[in-house]
């Protein structure tokens, strides 16, 4: 899928988002979706992707990193380990749905 973004999400930092703020949708959704390389929307209240791995410490070495992200960010994803594949799930809880910073924060763990 072709970025159309204007900016290098990678290299945005997460911006405090508190209830009121209305989620992504529309047209500005769909530039945002087209950003996130890879990732699925759910109901356009969710992305996901699921990464794969040779083995379970792989899977666990990429997930400790993920987390070092997420605390860094202050922006924390739902994720899911089966042995060699983690499936991460990002939305913005307080809005009840996606905002700019579930597309930084997949943007940064594509790098990862």
């Amino acid at each position: 899928m072709e970025n159309n973004c204007p900016i290098d999400l990678s290299k945005v930092r997460c911006k405090p988002c508190e209830g009121g703020t209305p989620p992504l949708e529309g047209d500005t959704l769909k530039k945002y979706l087209l950003s996130a390389s890879d990732w699925q929307a759910e109901e356009d209240k969710k992305i996901k992707k699921e990464f794969k791995f040779k083995d379970f410490v792989g899977s666990i070495d990429f997930v400790n990193k993920v987390a070092g992200l997420a605390e860094a960010e202050g922006h924390h994803p739902s994720i899911f380990i089966s042995y060699n594949k983690v499936r991460i799930t990002l939305t913005t809880h307080a809005i009840g749905g996606l905002s700019e910073n579930d597309f930084i924060m997949a943007a940064k763990i594509n790098k990862l």
